[in-house]
């Protein structure tokens, strides 16, 4: 019987499949991985010690560069801790508009996750053109209501920078119109794709209990069939006011994962239409103006304590900590990565499979490095 030895080689930090500097240690027996160890830092770039050194409003402007793909939920995030700690009330119409444009950030994410994930795995390009189509279409909208596709630095303590127009709300309602259909040829185009198929279903299977003592969160979690979303969870902002289902997988595979966001998709297109029929009229206000009026004196100072909220981003669960000593600054600002805790349970969703296998597990876990590293 022939035996071979166990050989170790890295995969990365320099390789296209990582999206971005990223390094993988997979320990192999032929092709069979028997232990793989994820190495980051690569991308460090002190951004919780810059929370600490920037004013409260300046530090909006880098939580863009976490996620860089949804800066609009990583600033809903920040606002709504920042929020917390000072107790800034949000106006009805400003809570809706956040929304909005974190539901647009969520489609927006899944359709270019899946395009680079089936061109990971050996698809063609068309799929990720397809799903950059739609994503455009977003940054357009992006582009029109805050001036950046982006690093968007659109939300505001309080609400938002600007309010959105008629001509804006009419850009979303002809997206939302189109998108259904996009949504139907995508799915037409890759359930019967014999390459999807063979490479996802029963690879990379991340068992309920495993993903649940890993804290993993997002459609990771629910694809292990766990019906954890913090929208529902733990509702914030409004979303208690909106009806929409939580898709779960049953296998806790590759294959499960690209289902769940699939359908996350869905739900977020009927979110997004029920804000729009929801969103208080033009004489509501997009920001707290008496608190814009205060801070343009005296700037933000919130009492000493401290604070944490999380929102659902695309990714997963995504918490911010601060704690305040009555500065203009945060005395200490912390951040719970979805894609770097996601990341965790990378050794058990590998082990057992062959070396070609590692990136299609990893480009279905999504991750993004600049929120990895931080």
């Amino acid at each position: 019987m022939l035996k071979t030895e166990e050989l170790q080689i890295n995969i990365g930090p320099q390789h296209p499949s990582t999206h971005g500097v990223f390094r993988l240690m997979a320990t192999v027996d032929g092709e069979t991985v028997v232990h793989l160890e994820p190495v980051f830092g690569y991308l460090h770039r002190n951004h919780e010690q810059l929370g600490e050194i920037w004013t409260y409003l300046q530090t909006i402007t880098i939580t863009d560069r976490l996620d860089y793909f949804n800066s609009m939920i990583n600033e809903h995030g920040y606002c709504m801790t920042v929020e917390k700690l000072a107790g800034i009330e949000v106006p009805e119409r400003a809570e809706y508009i956040r929304v909005i444009m974190s539901e647009l950030s969520r489609i927006l994410n899944h359709a270019a996750a899946l395009g680079f994930w089936l061109q990971d795995m050996g698809s063609w390009g068309t799929t990720l053109m397809f799903g950059f189509r739609q994503r455009e279409m977003i940054m357009d909208i992006f582009e029109s209501v805050g001036g950046s596709r982006m690093m968007c630095n659109y939300m505001r303590f309080g609400g938002a920078a600007r309010d959105i127009t008629p001509n804006i709300v009419e850009q979303i309602q002809l997206f939302l119109e189109g998108f259904p259909q996009f949504i139907d040829d995508f799915e037409r185009l890759m359930m019967d794709n014999e390459i999807l198929l063979a490479r996802s279903r029963n690879v990379g299977v991340l068992p309920k209990e495993l993903a649940a003592s890993y804290s993993v969160s997002g459609p990771v979690i629910r694809a292990s069939g766990i019906p954890y979303d913090i929208r529902k969870a733990e509702p914030y902002s409004i979303y208690d006011r909106f009806t929409f289902d939580i898709p779960v997988g049953t296998v806790g595979d590759v294959y499960d994962r690209f289902l769940v966001r699939m359908e996350e998709m869905r739900q977020s297109h009927r979110i997004l239409q029920q804000a729009l029929e929801q969103l208080p009229q033009a004489s509501g206000s997009y920001i707290n103006q008496a608190y814009k009026a205060a801070s343009k004196q005296q700037g933000l100072r919130p009492p000493a304590g401290e604070a944490y909220c999380r929102v659902e981003s695309p990714k997963g669960e995504l918490g911010y900590y601060i704690v305040s000593n009555g500065g203009n600054t945060a005395y200490r600002y912390g951040i719970r990565a979805p894609s770097l805790i996601n990341l965790t349970a990378l050794n058990d969703m590998c082990r057992g499979y062959k070396v070609a296998d590692i990136v299609v597990i990893l480009g279905s876990i999504d991750i993004v490095m600049g929120e990895v590293d931080r």
